[in-house]
């Protein structure tokens, strides 16, 4: 257990750090403005989180299309049968947005009681979907390169094909860029994952542009060998993405996140001891529960209204929070506190070591 630091903030002075108003005349109006800061803020918050991931999810897929037609315009310009192939395989890449897009809508809907925690999990299914098209797109770019390295096949139109991997990397790389940006402000490793995605394809793209400069420069083994460097790029995206979604479906989370969680409990008045501190992922929301030890003496009402200062600190303090359950226990001089349910810890304890 972590015990609480001699010196303490008062709860009732804190800052919003959770939170900020903005700046402008827009956040001081903000400022003036009645709030609380209860679930239902926090709902709203999510709610918030979600509308981000979808209009980077719809934005993006425009680009992506866009880029696409543009792609394909080109092929049919220039009869570019491996051009054509390209685009069609981008477009199908482009579609991983769906299911996500999906997944963040399913995301807003409310708790039933056969999901009672939501359908926030959705997020995470979209994001195993998209951690096997990047497999995909990793098995397709190394086959096509090895295919060309045995079989070298000359290249024709060069200058359109030039054109079309431009165009490529830009709006690629553009809807990589926003995902992955939006993913790390909303907490949503599926839409990370979609970014990481979007970026392959620009490998792919910059792997055009390098075929036609070797090409040209009379190198054109440059275009399968870059393409196997770009597999084993894309390869290495796959495992760091995969790491991050498979934690989110297994319940991981960062230690230095329970950890803060843990400290920000100990400044609020009236909790001499943190114990158990728990919190898991759903979709791009944290949810947390802990408990703390209070005086023994606390009235119930007491120990309810400082267990409420703590659950109003995590949630101004813990990016991502959307709520917490607190437990409280009673300082003792003696004895266990929950020995009527002790025989049940022990029992898992052993199940867990495999007794």
């Amino acid at each position: 257990m972590s015990q609480r630091p001699a010196a303490h903030d008062d709860v009732d002075g804190h800052e919003h750090r959770g939170h900020e108003h903005g700046s402008g005349l827009l956040g001081r109006l903000r400022a003036f403005a009645p709030h609380s800061h209860d679930v239902a803020d926090h709902l709203d918050d999510a709610l918030a989180t979600s509308a981000q991931g979808i209009r980077t999810t719809k934005l993006t897929l425009a680009v992506l299309l866009a880029t696409a037609l543009s792609q394909l315009a080109i092929a049919l310009v220039s009869g570019s049968v491996a051009l054509l192939a390209d685009t069609i395989h981008n477009v199908a890449d482009a579609m991983t947005s769906i299911p996500l897009w999906i997944a963040f809508v399913l995301g807003r809907r409310a708790h039933s009681r056969t999901y009672p925690y939501g359908y926030r999990r959705a997020e995470d299914l979209a994001g195993i979907f998209i951690l096997l098209m990047i497999a995909a797109s990793a098995m397709w770019i190394g086959w096509e390169s090895i295919h060309r390295l045995l079989d070298p096949v000359p290249m024709r139109h060069t200058g359109w094909v030039l054109a079309a991997g431009i165009i490529g990397v830009a709006g690629n790389e553009f809807a990589a860029v926003l995902r992955i940006r939006t993913g790390r402000r909303i907490g949503s490793a599926a839409l990370v994952a979609d970014g990481y995605h979007a970026r392959t394809d620009t490998f792919a793209s910059f792997a055009v542009i390098v075929a036609v400069i070797g090409t040209w420069l009379g190198l054109p083994i440059l275009d399968p060998l870059v393409g196997l460097l770009i597999t084993v790029m894309i390869l290495w995206i796959l495992k760091t993405t995969t790491v991050q979604v498979v934690r989110r479906l297994m319940d991981g989370v960062e230690p230095d996140t329970l950890a803060r969680i843990e400290r920000t409990a100990l400044e609020v008045d009236g909790v001499h001891e943190v114990g158990t501190v728990r919190a898991r992922w759903s979709g791009h929301r944290l949810l947390a529960d802990l408990t703390i030890t209070l005086d023994g003496h606390c009235t119930l009402i007491e120990a309810h209204d400082i267990s409420e200062q703590v659950r109003h600190k995590l949630l101004h303090d813990i990016p991502h929070l959307e709520d917490a359950w607190i437990h409280t226990n009673p300082a003792t001089h003696g004895g266990d506190p929950h020995h009527i349910t002790a025989h049940h810890r022990d029992r898992t304890r052993r199940d867990a070591r495999g007794r």
